[in-house]
This record gives C-alpha cells, structure tokens and sequence, in this order.
C-alpha cells in the first residue's frame, strides 16, 4: 500500500453487501495519510493516546444512565440526545482496556456522531470510570452481557429506531463478538458495527504485546490493573485477593491468574471463548473493522483470516499506518486529525442512507 493507505483493493469488496461496497467507495475519496514524523508504529500509537484535544461535546448538557444488566451489575453512560430522539439513529461508543468513556477516542467519535445529527450514548464498561462498587465483579475482553442488557432496553424501553456500536480495541473485539453472539436473531434496530483496532485474537495479541519492544504497553496495562485490584480488593474483600499479583509479569500472567472468575479456566481457555474471531462468521450486521498494518501489538495477520473474509457482511479496513486506536492523519479542510473516528461516523451515515 502507498502512504495513502485506506485505499481497499476492488478485490476485497466483491461478494460484499451494496453498502459496504458504497462505504468502500467513499474510503477511496478519504484515504488515511499519516504524517511523516508518524509513521513509525511508537510515535504513532503514543502521540495519538497524548496529544491536547478539546470537544464541543464536553460542554454540552449528557444525561447520566445507569442501565441494571444483571441482578448485581448496574452500568454507567453518558446519552446525548438529539431534540427528537427517537427519530435519530444512535451510536453506542464502546472504550478499549482500563478506559472509560471519558477517553478522548470516545470523545472524538462521539463529538463527530453528535454534530452528524446522531444520539451518542458513551458507555464505561462495567467496572470503568468510577464504578466498581456497582458490580461484584470483574470485565473482560469478551464481556458482551450488558451490551445484550443495554440493547434491549433501548430497543424496548426507549423505542429507539436504529442502534449502531463504535467499539475502539478491547471495545471492539466486545462489538464483534457481540454482533456475532446475536447472528441471524440480530434486531433489526441493530443497524451496524464498526470495530476499530480490534484485538480479534486475544491469545495472538498477548503473545504480541510480550515483545520486548512493546514494554512500555504492557507495564501501562499492568500498573493500570494493579491500582483497579487494589480498589476491587478493597470494596469486595472476601472476593478478591492482591496476592496473585505477585506472579504477574505480563498480561498472559494476568489472565492465567484472575480469569477463572469470569468463569475461564485459564488464559488460553480465556483466549479460545472470548476472541470474537470465532464469532466473526456469524456476523449479520453491516460491520467495518478498521486496523491498522503496524499496530505494535494487534498482529495484523489475523485479520487475513478467511472467517473474516468470507463472510459478506464485514468489510475490513486496513490501513498501513496507524498504530493503536491512533490513525492521526494530516490536517483536513473540513475535518480534524482523527481518522478513524470520522471514518466510523461516515460508515453509519452510509448504512442510514441506504
């Protein structure tokens, strides 16, 4: 691929629905171009999780939900509504590991979705932003419970006509295997799913991210978890202990050891049921998986997988620079550096005109 590489090739989109095919055709008129100083994986990945933003969206008025997903799990999100709700489409933003819906990627795509005429609800996946105390227990990669919850009650409860989920890294290998989960008995307000920077094997991206030169990733996460145990130890102390955290070294460790209280036996029995690559070729939906070729940590050949490319319903969108959940492209006349974040709201803006 050249620098401007979001280009898909017309071999990729044969066999693929109408819509993905015309949101193919509208990629081509906006290709991703790194700029120059961006296009080693690290400064990409790194610049993108740090650069200053600011977001009209912030300012405005966001309805704080809490949505009751089982019996002991109640759920926190930002909803943004339009003056008519019900007659707009709705995107869901889905965070990535130790984020919330604060994040400036779910910042980002939300503030693009709501200037786009969309209600934008932003989600802290159990655990994330403050509510631990909500839950007895942990999240995980392949967690999809309270998205089965959330949709139906805005489904139900809300009437709300078209759904679509933005999921940025773990959020959306969670969207994929979600979509997935549903298959044939997809609703039809579910409208759509857009996957960016998935980790769509998880045992390949624990391995990856083991590399000596994915340190600093690793040891973020970690510290990370290591500060949200110490506080889930603390709120639920017969449940929870610190101790196996003295082993912990990477995150395989960290699966292997805290994993079987999300019912896994293990971390590869972890990896094999919470990947959604074996849930890919159920997928229904209208679904984007947009990643990047260098992602430090994403290997990008399991996206070459024929389960992904096969099934007519997904088109992937790969770029060759971009890092993780970064895509910061050059300047624009008419929109912002973020990318993938526009590219995402462009990919619901193209179902809903269909």
């Amino acid at each position: 691929m050249s620098q401007k590489s979001a280009v898909i090739h017309s071999s990729k989109v044969v066999g693929k629905l109408p819509v993905l095919q015309h949101f193919a055709e509208r990629i081509a008129v906006r290709p991703f171009t790194a700029p120059p100083l961006l296009r080693n994986r690290h400064a990409m990945t790194i610049f993108g999780s740090k650069r200053s933003r600011t977001f009209a969206l912030s300012q405005a008025q966001a309805e704080r939900r809490e949505f009751k997903t089982e019996p002991d799990t109640t759920i926190v999100a930002f909803c943004h509504w339009q003056p008519e709700r019900q007659r707009c489409a709705t995107i869901i933003v889905v965070h990535g590991l130790q984020g919330t819906a604060e994040a400036h990627y779910v910042m980002g795509v939300a503030d693009k979705a709501w200037r786009a005429g969309f209600n934008v609800i932003r989600v802290n996946v159990r655990n994330c932003g403050g509510t631990m105390h909500m839950t007895p227990t942990l999240y995980h990669s392949g967690l999809t419970a309270d998205w089965h919850a959330i949709t139906r009650e805005l489904i139900e409860r809300d009437g709300l006509p078209a759904l679509f989920f933005v999921g940025f890294s773990m959020g959306g290998n969670q969207s994929l295997k979600f979509a997935g989960e549903l298959g044939e008995q997809a609703p039809p307000q579910l409208r759509g799913v857009v996957a960016i920077s998935p980790p769509v094997s998880l045992e390949a991206c624990s391995r990856a991210i083991m590399r000596a030169e994915n340190f600093i990733y690793e040891w973020r996460f970690i510290l990370s978890l290591r500060r949200a145990m110490k506080e889930k130890v603390r709120l639920f102390p017969d449940k929870f202990a610190m101790t196996p955290f003295l082993r912990i070294r990477h995150l395989w460790d960290w699966d292997e050891a805290y994993q079987h209280h999300n019912g896994f036996d293990g971390a590869q029995n972890f990896y094999d049921n919470a990947s959604s690559l074996p849930f890919i070729p159920q997928i229904r939906v209208p679904t984007a998986i947009i990643t990047a070729q260098d992602d430090p940590f994403i290997p990008f050949e399991s996206f070459g997988d024929q389960r992904i490319v096969n099934n007519p319903n997904v088109l992937l969108v790969p770029t060759s620079h971009g890092g993780h959940v970064a895509f910061c492209g050059e300047s624009q006349p008419d929109e912002d550096r973020g990318w993938a974040e526009a590219r995402a709201v462009e990919f619901c803006q193209t179902v809903m005109s269909e």
